[in-house]
C-alpha cells in the first residue's frame, strides 16, 4: 500500500513538471490530489475499509493525499493558481446555445 501512495504522488508531480509550466505546477498538482484524496475516500467508504490502526489503509491514503494538496496550496501563490484556472477556461471550446 505504500508503494501505491509512493506512485500516485510522485508520478503526478514527474508529469506536472515536465507537461507544465513551471508556475502552473503546484495549482495543477494541488488540484489533482484534491481529487485523489476524493477517489480514495470514496474507495474506502464503498469498500468498508476497517479502521485499525496495525496497518495503513484507505482512510490514511485519503489524508495523506488531502495534507499533500493542502500544503502544494499553501505554498502556491493565488496569482499561479488564477493563471491556472483562466487557462483551463481557455480551452475549453465554445458552443453556441
Amino acid at each position: 500500500m505504500l508503494t501505491l501512495f509512493g506512485v500516485l504522488t510522485a508520478l503526478p508531480a514527474v508529469l506536472a513538471l515536465h507537461l507544465l509550466e513551471p508556475e502552473l505546477v503546484l495549482p495543477a498538482f494541488s488540484a489533482l490530489l484534491f481529487v485523489e484524496a476524493a477517489f480514495a475516500l470514496l474507495a474506502a467508504r464503498l469498500l468498508h475499509s476497517p479502521n485499525s490502526a496495525d496497518d495503513i489503509t484507505l482512510w490514511d491514503f485519503a489524508g495523506g493525499f488531502a495534507l499533500i494538496g493542502c500544503a502544494a496550496a499553501v505554498l502556491g501563490e493565488p496569482d499561479q493558481a488564477a493563471l491556472f484556472l483562466a487557462e483551463q477556461g481557455s480551452t475549453r471550446p465554445t458552443s453556441s446555445p
